[in-house]
């Protein structure tokens, strides 16, 4: 899993930075205006491709958080289903085996809701993940083993190990979806754009005398809060979006395991 961008210090350094950049930006203007009253031709142009451009940027950003975490609903309810096949595959071992088998799937699904709930802890996350691995090989190992003993069903190793593989494998795939994000660099460059933009806002308000805290205050504080929903929603178990209550489907699964 990778380190993510933390959404409150993020948003508090792009508010506090578009601040400053729009007071620069004003007395950089009226010194400009003070050396010459008429604006350079084309200044507007430049100013508008900028804006544009840090307006695509928000919206390639926002437009993709959703669309990932729909996906990380879906895994989560996908591993719930590929566990609870195998778990009850485990019916075709002789009785004997059944116990021991079930008892590490109890302790594999735990493990792997221990995973999540460490976040954002990602080291401890990590570590758990580790564990959860350990616990996926034994179960491999101990229903390879069980499914050639007497008594077992003759079509234990044709149904039982391809739905532990399964299982198995979605791990992988949440995985990988937990760390698909945009690159860090896109975020630095929403970043250095906001305070660009910010800084060319400033300049062009310095025509007025009066600092227009409207304008202002509206253009810093719809910046600031559309980056904070998409940093909460890139990463939805670190803010006020949350992934937890889709959780409740291995939760259910685990209690049905008593």
């Amino acid at each position: 899993m990778e380190r993510f961008v933390p959404a409150i210090p993020f948003a508090v350094a792009m508010f506090v930075g578009m601040m400053v950049c729009l007071e620069v930006g004003r007395r950089m203007g009226i010194r400009d205006l003070a050396r010459d009253p008429n604006p350079t031709p084309g200044l507007g142009m430049v100013a508008g491709a900028i804006f544009a451009l840090f307006g695509l940027l928000v919206g390639f950003t926002f437009y993709g958080a959703p669309s990932r975490l729909d996906i990380r609903r879906q895994l989560v309810a996908e591993e719930a289903n590929c566990i609870g096949t195998a778990y009850l595959r485990v019916d075709l071992l002789p009785p004997g085996a059944q116990p021991p088998l079930r008892e590490q799937f109890r302790k594999y699904v735990d493990s792997r809701l221990e995973v999540y709930r460490k976040l954002p802890d990602v080291d401890a996350a990590m570590a758990e993940l580790a564990r959860s691995a350990v616990i996926q090989r034994s179960i491999w190992k101990d229903a390879v083993a069980s499914s050639t003993l007497p008594g077992a069903h003759p079509d234990t190793g044709e149904l039982l190990l391809p739905a532990i593989n399964a299982m198995i494998d979605i791990t992988t795939t949440r995985t990988m979806a937990a760390r698909t994000h945009p690159p860090a660099i896109v975020f630095g460059l929403l970043f250095l754009l906001s305070l660009i933009c910010s800084l060319i806002a400033g300049h062009g308000m310095a025509g007025s005398k009066r600092r227009n805290w409207l304008h202002i205050l509206s253009f810093v504080a719809i910046a600031v809060i559309t980056v904070y929903v998409i940093l909460n929603i890139e990463y939805p178990r670190t803010g006020f979006v949350r992934l937890e209550k889709y959780d409740d489907v291995l939760i259910e699964l685990r209690q049905s395991m008593k």
